[in-house]
């Protein structure tokens, strides 16, 4: 049987799916038509299907806006929202477009489906239950059949903001040399320290022969910066030096950045795709399974742990902390700890902790040295920043990104437990404290990054060729796919103490779950862990 679907997707017009069959044989089922509206590409799109088939019946179609996250099922609790990025057509609605190269390229033309069809999407939620809404998918990232920019007439550039992270020299390669060898694009710009780098800084240009070995090195060539983000001086001179791709490597206030950006270009009528790619070494953006880096930066982390392990295991009342990053979001410390299997506690910014009492940090810590000679601490360096602002001068400053400054957790835990066992327990240990945050980033990325990087690079070029602006890559249940950027930005991706995986890091530790105190519990935990702690005191009693 051959399926055969058409449609126009870059109209203000309704678009029209239409479905065929051609088969010597019977078909198992009868096919119906569907129908769906498309509005303009900043809109959410809602299809109505049946339970058991997404072809066999013609569904109504409602047209939400991006910003609004309920679902209407119409009396229909199969809901389908297609999150939609923007188009280059929908304020260029003349534009041509023109053959793909790649149809010509002798790597793809072993690919079976050379290009992404147009119909494919990506579903955020997979784990459903029966007669629950469809819910919200995004495009499917990959190459189209037509393209909207002459290669010949791209000039791309590539900037890189924020803080340095394992990768970020791999992106920038593989953007160069996918431009060049899928597309045959030469004319690209790697603007040179950050966003005002644009209006401040000499441009270099990107070959692949220069961009051949940077990803053996960390950091990134182009250097970088935080801040400095003026958008009428960064269209300017977009606009100036004739450049139409825009290729934005950064995280959460980067990404506010590069939609910013992407407004004014809309606004100006200028034929510019504005993409962005996730990074940060937390793991803290949402909707994307992962960032890149962040693989590399457990692993590295292994080293600092196993260091302090040492320590503490080759003397007497041995106790090692380590300091990893993570200033809202601890997954760095909880995939540390979880990989490395011998860490006795871990505090994270989400979990709250205390450390005097029955129950409290000091006492577990002596509890372990009791029990095995030796403790091992990590913690993320967002963690108890409330103890550590009472006992030093609070900074209530923020940097050129916004992000809020903090003390130093470690410092402060480490004099913490000496003073204890010294003054309080009159019992001599050794300590031994290891902050290796900086380190961690700076690194090359490893052979997983590496490859995920390059799928995220040529996922964006593969985007901005076929005329979509206006949004993010990276891969949502393990297949890559286009996300409007505000997705990205709309909130921080934080671990969530009611799910497994921090079940499994308590289970792998044992160490307390720090939740008795309900003044200090209500303050930092959200609404659903508080349920839940407060059904489990209520079965306890």
């Amino acid at each position: 049987m051959e399926l055969s679907l058409s449609s126009s997707l870059h109209s203000t017009t309704p678009a029209s799916f239409s479905l065929s069959t051609n088969s010597t044989s019977p078909p198992r089922q009868n096919l119906g038509l569907f129908s769906a509206a498309a509005s303009n590409f900043s809109s959410r799109v809602l299809l109505k299907f049946n339970k058991s088939s997404i072809l066999r019946q013609p569904r109504p179609v409602v047209v939400k806006s991006q910003s609004s996250s309920e679902i209407t099922n119409d009396n229909d609790d199969h809901g389908f929202v297609l999150e939609d990025v923007p188009h280059l057509t929908s304020f260029l609605p003349d534009l041509p477009s023109y053959p793909n190269p790649l149809k010509y390229s002798q790597a793809y033309a072993i690919v079976k489906n050379t290009f992404v069809s147009p119909e494919d999407v990506v579903a955020q939620q997979i784990v459903v239950q029966k007669g629950s809404p469809r819910g919200i998918h995004f495009r499917r990232a990959g190459p189209r059949e037509k393209v909207y920019f002459k290669p010949e007439q791209v000039r791309a550039c590539i900037v890189t903001c924020g803080g340095l992270c394992p990768g970020i020299n791999t992106v920038i390669r593989e953007i160069v040399c996918g431009l060049h060898n899928m597309y045959g694009v030469d004319d690209v710009l790697g603007i040179q320290g950050g966003y005002r780098g644009f209006y401040s800084q000499n441009t270099i240009k990107l070959t692949p022969k220069l961009v051949n070995d940077i990803h053996k090195r960390g950091g990134t060539c182009l250097q970088t910066s935080r801040g400095g983000h003026d958008t009428k001086k960064i269209v300017d001179n977009i606009q100036d030096r004739g450049i139409n791709q825009v290729y934005i490597i950064g995280g959460d206030g980067t990404h506010k950045g590069a939609a910013a950006i992407s407004k004014e270009v809309e606004k100006r009528g200028l034929q510019v795709a504005v993409v962005g790619i996730p990074k940060t070494i937390d793991n803290d953006i949402a909707v994307i399974d992962k960032s890149f880096g962040f693989d590399t930066a457990v692993e590295e982390a292994q080293r600092a742990i196993n260091a302090a392990h040492v320590e503490a295991e080759c003397v007497a009342n041995g106790v090692g902390i380590v300091k990893l990053m993570g200033r809202y979001s601890g997954f760095i410390a909880m995939f540390a700890t979880l990989a490395s299997r011998d860490v006795d506690c871990c505090l994270i910014p989400e979990s709250p902790f205390y450390l005097e009492g029955q129950g409290g940090l000091l006492e577990y810590v002596e509890q372990r040295l009791k029990e095995n000679g030796h403790v091992l601490i990590v913690l993320a360096e967002g963690a108890g920043q409330e103890y550590v602002s009472q006992s030093a001068q609070a900074v209530n400053g923020t940097d050129a990104s916004g992000n809020r400054l903090l003390l130093d957790v470690g410092l402060w835990l480490t004099q913490e437990v000496k003073d204890h066992f010294t003054n309080v327990r009159k019992m001599e240990i050794n300590l031994k404290y290891i902050d290796p945050t900086y380190m961690i980033r700076a690194i090359p990325s490893n052979a997983y990054d590496n490859i995920y990087c390059t799928l995220l690079a040529q996922s964006a070029v593969h985007g901005t060729m076929a005329g979509y602006t206006g949004f993010t890559v990276g891969p949502v249940n393990s297949r890559h796919a286009y996300i409007p950027i505000n997705r990205v930005t709309e909130k921080t991706n934080t671990v969530r103490l009611t799910d497994r995986m921090w079940a499994r890091l308590l289970a792998s530790t044992n160490q307390p779950s720090f939740l008795q105190k309900c003044e200090i519990v209500r303050e930092r935990v959200d609404k659903e862990t508080m349920e839940v702690i407060d059904d489990m005191r209520i079965t306890s009693i």
